[in-house]
């Protein structure tokens, strides 16, 4: 089983999946003898093992292709017309337009017999109440790490990150919503308020941050705080397995004023060529043991209650959560034009005032 220390690695060699694909097949006569599979997502979210044993397993070939952000995907599932791709995986704010643009199709449960599997904490959302068209694959939740050894208060908060002794030593996402949201949480407000003079207030606020920050990116933010670059950082989850795994002594903190919380999920095109292969790797990949092995490589909360047991102690604490650990968790949606416009303008604000375009 490959290990997350070498993911950073080894993803790059998915890249050749995605540039050996093959042209999308045409749908059989009646699903059943699907031979295919047009799999759409990012890079990087199945060990190169797990996807041979599908195809060894079942002799359905995968046709891996890729996408960089999830409105990239909505825009050739739409130019399609939900054709052409059998199985996506997307972010859950993008999954509520694919449904309601009819781009996907409800599942047959009947095809994954494994459905049982899912954790019901990750089930319901707000994009799909009512599991008809999706399954979740990872979760992740926006969480604050740093050590100890260099940092002189103990942080239990977003709003610890304004403390004057981190001047220049904290790194952040660049995910706009995601900081924006930090700012408002520390206000007490929802991420998706829509009141326009809450998300400015918040922006005053992030603009009082900008002495402490020092890096600003989406990419191996992990590598900066190992390195001894940044002291203090947000960062997505499989982020901080990595940088746990490397140094143990490192902190993690769930910030008390809320957490942020999102779901990765499977769908299937409405017009997909090969459903029946679709629900065959999505029943496949609920298997416990198949789960185990995705969510040690993928470095996010497993969604699969029965695989919990199977993944590793050295893993089992960053890959699960809690006890009872969903009760303050909100997860980030698409929020009005006007409040979009405000938020854009106050992340271009702050990243000026931090020193970076």
């Amino acid at each position: 089983m490959k290990k997350l220390l070498g993911c950073a690695i080894v993803l790059a060699l998915l890249v050749s999946l995605a540039a050996c694909q093959k042209a999308p097949a045409t749908p059989s006569a009646d699903g059943l003898q699907d031979k295919e599979l047009n799999l759409f997502t990012w890079e990087g979210m199945f060990p190169e093992e797990v996807l041979a044993r599908f195809e060894d397993e079942t002799g359905i070939k995968v046709n891996y292709s890729t996408f960089d952000f999830n409105e990239t995907m909505l825009a050739k599932l739409e130019a399609s017309g939900g054709g052409d791709y059998d199985l996506v995986i997307a972010d859950d704010y993008i999954l509520e337009a694919v449904i309601s643009k009819g781009l996907a199709q409800k599942l047959d449960l009947s095809k994954i017999p494994n459905i049982g599997n899912v954790n019901p904490i990750y089930q319901g959302q707000f994009y799909d109440p009512n599991d008809e068209y999706t399954v979740p694959y990872g979760a992740g939740v926006l969480t604050i790490v740093y050590n100890p050894d260099a940092v002189p208060i103990e942080i239990e908060a977003y709003a610890d990150l304004w403390d004057p002794s981190l001047k220049d030593s904290v790194g952040i996402i660049a995910n706009y919503r995601v900081i924006n949201g930090m700012a408002l949480k520390v206000l007490g407000e929802s991420f998706n308020t829509e009141d326009l003079g809450a998300i400015e207030a918040a922006g005053r606020k992030l603009l009082d941050l900008a002495p402490n920050i020092r890096v600003i990116k989406d990419d191996n933010l992990q590598d900066d705080l190992l390195s001894g670059e940044i002291d203090a950082a947000i960062m997505y989850t499989s982020q901080v397995t990595m940088a746990k795994l490397a140094n143990p002594d490192l902190k993690v903190v769930f910030p008390k004023e809320g957490i942020g919380f999102g779901v990765m999920a499977k769908f299937i095109p409405s017009k997909a060529p090969h459903p029946d292969a679709a629900h065959k790797f999505i029943n496949f990949i609920l298997d416990p043991e198949v789960s185990a092995e995705c969510f040690e490589w993928l470095g996010y909360y497993c969604t699969n209650k029965a695989a919990d047991e199977l993944i590793s102690e050295e893993y089992r604490d960053f890959l699960t959560l809690p006890e009872g650990f969903n009760e303050d968790m909100e997860m980030i949606r698409v929020v009005g034009a006007d409040a979009e416009e405000v938020h854009t303008r106050i992340w271009t604000e702050f990243k000026a005032a931090c020193g970076q375009s």
